[in-house]
């Protein structure tokens, strides 16, 4: 049996080169692997009696009901106009100087990632909307897409995530702590991109050209109002879902789960899609669409690994994943550096939540072992889960913008139709930048630690009993008044009541 558990390993390898659906594969290898260990005798067949019992657990666990929440709020955040408008503004805000445009994708897609909770549509969004207008004031066109791809990504990372929502129910660690152990490495990354960014406008300006006067239409106090009304609404919504679950630095008391959090996240939303005069029929009825599909899809892989891990664990390959991990040389960073080599290139080929549903369940019982903090741990996972989005050939954020320049070139908004040579690598500084960001937050624990609150700790050893003053002098009358009797020969009186007659 103790062999069994790295065949059940590599045939889920295989079965995800051969692309079969990874929900319904990881239920198939599971069940099959299950009925031959109880053939083989490795565990009584009463063992998978406990599936169904799983499966409702999963299906009864309130915390992933914020999933669907946060989703939907994205979803509606992402068609009511809102990034336009901030985009637009901030592009004439910071157009004049070097790489203006490029500040501008970097902080709207860090605002919009802490709205929206979502890749995809933020990807999609900006790309259709900046991605014309830098290529007009000649921006060089492998850092326009790889700054579209990249700041779009930063969304995983930013709180509400919904990557960090699943590595908290798989942690077993609270989402407020999560979210506040990522807002360091999230600002990091920003600053990070902003500076590459001002280092392009220094030594290579062509680049990264300033908007010409004549193209910006708003001055003075008109274009700062417009900057702020998209940035108030999308900060009262910030501070209102994130602080009330406790996911802000300085709040350490929840008001609100998650659930209800994101509850009040949709709420929101559709206040901001009726103030931008987007709230419409067909509106709702895509973002229920695509709320609906994400969910459905997360559930299923969630079912589905939950039979392949159950199994697993049967036979003993929590032990081989620890035996395996836990004598790496160089101790915790040893196996921090090795654990997230593996998930980089496990990010070619699994997207991040079945990357998050399978192998984080035989990760973080060895983190534990090694002492490692798991708040620090997922965060550091989800930092590194970026790259699944933006490497070559595989990142989705670069089909997605493959998507929109066919769509921009047939429509005559771009001149010329963009290459994928181009697209892959103008991706390739960010994931450096990205890895880079590992990198600090392996050697730096602080850039995450530092915002999540310390759980109390006692030390048994200094803990002292003090009694009460009046108590202590009783106790010391009556300690006196025993030691004079003793050397009197007296005997102490038994302080019980006698027994009555009748007994």
């Amino acid at each position: 049996m103790e062999n069994f558990a790295p065949y059940m390993f590599a045939g889920l390898v295989l079965f995800m080169l051969l692309g079969f659906p990874v929900a319904f594969s990881l239920a198939a290898l599971g069940l099959g692997s299950g009925f031959f260990a109880i053939y083989m005798g490795w565990f009584p067949a009463s063992f998978m009696s406990n599936l169904p019992l799983n499966m409702f657990g999963i299906l009864s666990n309130d915390l992933l009901l914020a999933i669907p929440f946060f989703t939907l709020m994205g979803a509606l955040l992402e068609k009511c106009g809102l990034a336009e408008d901030m985009l637009d503004s901030m592009g004439q805000l910071f157009g004049p100087i070097k790489g203006g445009l490029g500040y501008s994708v970097i902080i709207v897609g860090f605002i919009l990632g802490a709205i929206t909770g979502t890749v995809a549509g933020q990807v999609i969004a900006m790309g259709l909307i900046s991605l014309p207008v830098m290529l007009r004031y000649g921006y060089n066109l492998r850092y326009a897409t790889g700054v579209l791809a990249a700041s779009g990504t930063i969304t995983q990372l930013v709180p509400p995530s919904l990557v960090l929502i699943v590595m908290a129910d798989q942690l077993g660690r609270s989402v407020g702590d999560m979210y506040k152990g990522a807002w360091g490495p999230s600002i990091l990354q920003v600053l990070i991109f902003a500076l590459y960014t001002f280092a392009l406008g220094v030594f290579r300006p062509k680049d990264v050209p300033g908007v010409p006067k004549t193209a910006r239409t708003l001055q003075g106090w008109a274009l700062w109002a417009k900057c702020l009304r998209g940035i108030i609404p999308s900060a009262l919504l910030i501070f209102a879902v994130l602080g009330s679950m406790g996911g802000l630095p300085g709040i350490d008391v929840a008001i609100a789960t998650p659930t209800e959090a994101g509850a009040m996240g949709v709420v929101g939303a559709l206040i901001l899609a009726a103030l931008h005069r987007r709230l419409t029929w067909p509106l709702l009825w895509e973002a229920m669409n695509s709320t609906m599909r994400l969910t459905a899809m997360v559930v299923f892989i969630l079912l589905g690994s939950r039979v392949f891990s159950m199994v697993f664990q049967g036979v003993d390959g929590a032990r081989w994943v620890e035996n395996m991990l836990g004598h790496l040389p160089g101790g915790q960073i040893g196996f921090l550096i090795t654990v997230n080599t593996f998930i980089f290139f496990l990010a070619f080929f699994l997207d991040f939540f079945e990357i998050a549903f399978i192998i984080l369940p035989l990760l973080g019982p060895v983190a534990s072992k090694l002492g490692i903090d798991l708040v620090w741990f997922g965060v550091l996972l989800c930092v590194n889960m970026q790259t699944s989005f933006m490497h070559p050939p595989f990142g989705f954020a670069l089909f997605y913008l493959r998507g929109i320049a066919d769509t921009l070139f047939k429509e005559g908004r771009i001149k010329k139709p963009i290459a994928s040579a181009d697209i892959y690598m103008g991706a390739i500084p960010w994931v450096l930048m990205q890895l880079l960001l590992v990198g600090i937050v392996i050697f730096v624990p602080e850039s995450v630690t530092m915002l999540v609150p310390k759980p109390d700790v006692v030390d048994l050893d200094k803990v002292t009993l003090e009694l009460a003053p009046d108590d202590a002098e009783q106790n010391s009358a009556e300690e006196q008044r025993l030691q004079e009797m003793l050397r009197n020969g007296d005997k102490p009186l038994d302080p019980s009541p006698p027994a009555s007659a009748g007994h």
